[in-house]
């Protein structure tokens, strides 16, 4: 068998790597992406936009150059930092108005802000049948795979899971993005019950937001009202991301071949669990841990700085050479995601008597970015996951739960973006081309060497 396997193995990386001569001839645009970094234009949405750049005219070299600019997200065209900073200011909890944004492109009035509140609250709950598939899924401790599992077998409460009726479609995106908390939540305690934790079943309250729901049916605990509301944040800044990022970019194509509202999300969430994705806050969480390791004095840039060089070497780490939480395909000076949890970091730490370690994250962020920064001739940010997961670990949330936490926040973004993809009615389809142009012989099984 190993014989065989190997075979495959080198004859895969032999006939499947591209050269990048050969995608230069062929003028790929690889990964979607353009010679000079920007996304291929492949679709249009009105739900989010994702600034990190501008297009300007050089006249001397007659072309269109991109120029790099700071970070801006935009949800239905509202800045989303102004989102985060009205309810802040207000002190409420922004993520249903958020929800409701991205699914009608328009701010909700009160009234219409108490209908979605009651209607997800009337939706949270779990059916006998829901609960039953989530504890079949218990000896499953990556969580990921749990919650795609779970999404994909919840079909099978929905005597109309197949229809593409825009109606359908609706109560579908309503109920997973009002019982995701809830599922992910259970999942993990169930998981902590096959492992010899005690069973806690912990139902949602009506009058809670979805931010508070979810810590209270994590811990069975009545949240902290600042925790809450930091969390809730947190959810606003991961609901959306534009069209182009990669689990929306496959909800949509999954969705465009006519699939089930099941099938679109639960491939979302199988895009989400990648490293490059949203399983990035789970590796600067690992990162970090390895750092904590070697670097004895958290006070020292050069011990910082020769981590961070055997980091990129793949003298250490995972060896892959990749410092995590830095980098995105659209910000190029800066992520606001990120400028937003940071500020929040810095509060909460000091909070939590945890001020030391923020302070450690700030200093290999500076030196990260410049060791990036000059090994890429360009400017490479800190993104959104780095600091959320050091967030979610000073409320006690293990480090399993974060990529799930990622995928419930956007759920509410990859609904709005199916139930768009649907109205606009084209299938996804982009072209491959061959790698050579030649035609070879076929050769019958008795004469092959």
């Amino acid at each position: 068998m190993d014989i065989i396997l190997d075979k495959i193995k080198n004859l895969t990386l032999l006939n499947d790597y591209l050269t990048p001569e050969i995608i230069r001839e062929k003028n790929v645009k690889l990964g979607l992406r353009n010679p000079d970094g920007t996304g291929v234009v492949v679709g249009i949405t009105t739900k989010g936009l994702v600034i990190g750049y501008e297009k300007v005219y050089d006249e001397e070299k007659k072309a269109w150059l991109v120029k790099p600019a700071p970070g801006k997200l935009f949800y239905c065209g509202y800045d989303v930092e102004k989102i985060v900073d009205d309810i802040e200011k207000t002190k409420r909890f922004g993520f249903e108005e958020v929800i409701y944004l991205l699914l009608t492109g328009e701010l909700p009035t009160i009234p219409d802000l108490d209908m979605l509140n009651g209607e997800l609250a009337r939706r949270r709950n779990l059916s006998k049948i829901e609960r039953k598939i989530i504890m079949e899924e218990v000896q499953n401790e990556n969580q990921m795979f749990a919650l795609h599992s779970v999404i994909s077998h919840m079909s099978r409460c929905d005597p109309r899971a197949n229809s593409t009726d825009i109606e359908d479609v609706m109560n579908q995106c309503l109920n997973l993005i009002a019982k995701a908390p809830n599922v992910i939540a259970s999942n993990y305690n169930a998981m902590k019950f096959y492992k010899g934790g005690d069973l806690n079943v912990t139902r949602p309250k009506p009058d809670y937001s979805t931010a508070e729901n979810f810590l209270y049916m994590l811990n069975n605990e009545t949240p902290d009202s600042y925790e809450a509301h930091l969390f809730d944040i947190a959810l606003i800044l991961h609901a959306e991301h534009g069209g182009g990022n990669n689990s929306t970019f496959t909800v949509r194509t999954v969705s465009s071949s006519g699939a089930s509202t099941y099938m679109a999300i639960a491939a979302g969430i199988a895009s989400l669990s990648g490293h490059l994705h949203g399983g990035a806050n789970e590796s600067v969480k690992m990162m970090m841990r390895d750092l904590k390791k070697h670097v004895k004095n958290w006070d020292s840039d050069k011990q910082i700085k020769s981590y961070l060089v055997k980091l990129m070497e793949k003298k250490t780490g995972d060896r892959k050479g990749k410092i995590y939480g830095f980098g995105h395909a659209v910000y190029m000076v800066s992520d606001p995601r990120a400028i937003i949890l940071k500020r929040h970091a810095e509060q909460y730490s000091k909070m939590k008597d945890a001020y030391e370690e923020f302070l450690l994250y700030k200093k290999v962020e500076e030196i990260a970015t410049e060791l990036l920064s000059e090994r890429s001739n360009k400017t490479i940010p800190a993104n959104v996951d780095y600091y959320s997961g050091f967030i979610y670990t000073l409320m006690g949330i293990p480090m399993e739960m974060f990529t799930p936490i990622f995928a419930m926040a956007r759920f509410a973004g990859w609904s709005a973006h199916r139930l768009e993809q649907m109205v606009q009615g084209k299938i996804i389809r982009p072209a491959y081309i061959p790698v050579k142009d030649e035609r070879l012989e076929y050769t019958t099984l008795a004469k092959r060497k």
